[in-house]
């Protein structure tokens, strides 16, 4: 054999080898896309693997299609699938949404599921809800554990506890608010329907009208949800809060009061004060003209205007009069009135 012998043998040895590998890798799929009628070809599959597609999952997923009959109401083409795979989108997962979507008649096509995919939503969670409602605790007990807490109109304190249950948008599903948004505004509704009622009674008699409030308030738009009941759980009374906010005012007033009558206590107590102050003022000025009147005499002396029997006539004058204030001062204390006369 010459060298061009061996080297076609060689060529040859490995498009075998290759032909042999590409038929382990994709004999299987392709004929299970032939035995299905999933209508990819070999080439396609050999094309996936260039394109950096799992040959298997687009497989797959088109069987399912088609065994489901979805090619015929949805355009579902294998470029499809791998530009969803490509776009990092869970086709396996869209595909099994589709098919409960059809089977329960619900309004997705392939579009939207795809949109709804890529979002980043769980697509066949979605659907699932929409086929059977899920009960929604609120408040949501993972995150709280108390009550929801409002006060009627009598000032009684209720703490209620309510189950939401709800079914998926599909429509609304793409930017529709989740299951916060819809805890939060159940829990609005009821604490203000509870506000709303004149008593507590008419609560613990009625709890179904609080329900009846609340689901005709629209809570369910521009979210992802369609509210199908609110039932109110538990009820319990809680504290009376009118009653302390009232104990609380009126202790709030005694303080105010207690305040203004120190201040007025405090006032008098100053006006008082200044009485003193004035009172020993006077006295001052009244010691002062006393010390003026030795002087006086001494110089009436020296000037001749008063004689030693005036003088005399004066200290008895004074004396007289002492000794009346003395007696007026004693009979205050001890005689009776005749008795100073």
């Amino acid at each position: 054999m010459g060298p061009g012998w061996i080297i076609g043998l060689i060529v040859g040895a490995l498009i075998v080898l290759v032909v042999m590998a590409v038929l382990a890798r994709y004999f299987g799929l392709w004929i299970q896309c032939k035995m299905t009628g999933a209508g990819v070809s070999m080439t396609n599959l050999i094309m996936m693997s260039i394109r950096k597609v799992n040959p298997t999952v687009i497989v797959r997923c088109k069987i399912m299609a088609v065994q489901a009959g979805l090619t015929e109401h949805y355009d579902i083409s294998t470029r499809a699938l791998e530009a969803h795979y490509l776009a990092g989108g869970n086709v396996s997962n869209v595909i099994r949404a589709l098919v409960a979507a059809h089977r329960a008649q619900i309004d997705m096509d392939w579009q939207i599921a795809q949109a709804i995919d890529l979002a980043g939503r769980d697509i066949l969670d979605a659907v699932k809800t929409s086929v059977y409602p899920k009960v929604i605790n609120c408040p949501d007990p993972r995150k709280n554990a108390g009550t929801l807490d409002a006060v009627a109109g009598d000032g009684i304190q209720l703490k209620a506890r309510a189950r939401v249950t709800v079914r998926t948008n599909i429509q609304q599903l793409i930017g529709g608010a989740t299951e916060e948004t819809v805890i939060a505004r159940v829990g609005q509704g009821i604490v203000q329907a509870i506000g709303s009622t004149a008593t507590y009674a008419e609560v613990l008699e009625n709890p179904d009208n609080i329900s009846k409030i609340v689901l005709n308030q629209g809570l369910e738009a521009q979210t992802a949800f369609e509210i199908v009941s609110i039932d109110i759980a538990d009820i319990d009374v809680g504290e009376n809060i009118g009653a302390r906010l009232q104990a609380d005012q009126a202790e709030a007033d005694m303080r105010v009061a207690q305040a203004r009558a120190e201040q007025r206590r405090a006032s008098f107590a100053a006006q008082e004060q200044e009485m003193v102050a004035e009172t020993q003022q006077n006295r001052a000025v009244v010691v002062l003209a006393e010390a003026e009147v030795p002087q006086s005499i001494a110089a009436a002396f020296r000037s001749g205007k008063l004689g030693l029997l005036d003088y005399y006539e004066l200290k008895n004058v004074q004396a007289d009069t002492s000794m009346r204030s003395s007696i007026a001062g004693m009979g205050d204390e001890v005689s009776p009135p005749e008795l100073i006369n």
